[in-house]
């Protein structure tokens, strides 16, 4: 073999090794880097997880929808936002959610530094825990991007860390009809394959407080009707740590 036959081959060979770590960061269904809690071969029930806030423009109305339905929901809080909404954040827990660390400003975790990582992730669940008084048990990594330090820092602070299954686009203006399409094909998929849906949904955005989701609260409504002969559970419905 020739030297640029070599060279050719660690080049492909390189190539291969970084798509493969990108994937085991980025793919939301992916345990290469550690387990994560996604959903068990339950295929009648359905998790409502909404992450990137509180948000007071929208995280009201969606607890008014929840509660017409007496649907309990999991909520995974940006820290930064949990400082500025602690009343909103109490309300919530009131209502009888579970609520989740979504970390202090949402970076990609994936490519950040150990001490950047427990910067987040303690600064996240010492906000919620100011506001609750209770541990945080539950981590959803911005974007779903993580590494081994990612997961095992979660782990050492008593936290499972949680992926998804269904992901529906409303962080984009697509309206309700598309964020309910591909909530609703995503469950199917799901149910034909013998698994509970863990389905993504949005009640505040990353960039600051404010942020308009009440598409996200009427594809909630459209859901939760069309699946009423279904069990809608928080995540801590299927384990933890």
């Amino acid at each position: 073999m020739t030297a640029a036959e070599i060279a050719g081959g660690a080049a492909v060979a390189a190539v291969a090794a970084g798509g493969t770590l990108a994937w085991a960061a980025l793919s939301p269904g992916s345990q290469i880097f550690g387990r994560t809690l996604i959903s068990p071969a339950r295929p009648d029930e359905i998790a409502l997880t909404y992450d990137d806030g509180p948000n007071p423009a929208v995280t009201p109305q969606l607890l008014e929808a929840l509660a017409k339905h007496g649907i309990r929901a999991t909520f995974f809080m940006i820290g930064g936002f949990v400082r500025q909404c602690p009343a909103l954040v109490r309300e919530v827990a009131a209502a009888g959610h579970l609520i989740g660390n979504h970390t202090m400003t949402h970076p990609w975790l994936a490519w950040q530094s150990a001490a950047k990582i427990r910067e987040e992730l303690y600064g996240a669940s010492a906000a919620i825990e100011d506001v609750l008084g209770k541990p945080v048990r539950y981590f959803r990594a911005p974007h779903g991007a993580r590494r081994p330090a990612v997961l095992r820092m979660a782990r050492e602070m008593g936290m499972t860390p949680v992926q998804w299954n269904v992901i529906c686009g409303d962080w984009n203006p697509i309206g309700v009809e598309r964020i309910l399409g591909h909530a609703v094909r995503g469950v199917e998929r799901n149910r034909r394959r013998g698994f509970a849906a863990n389905v993504v949904l949005h009640d505040g955005g990353q960039a600051g407080l404010g942020a308009q989701r009440m598409d996200t609260v009427g594809a909630t409504e459209r859901l939760i009707e069309r699946y009423a002969g279904m069990r809608f559970v928080g995540v801590d419905a299927w384990g933890g740590t």
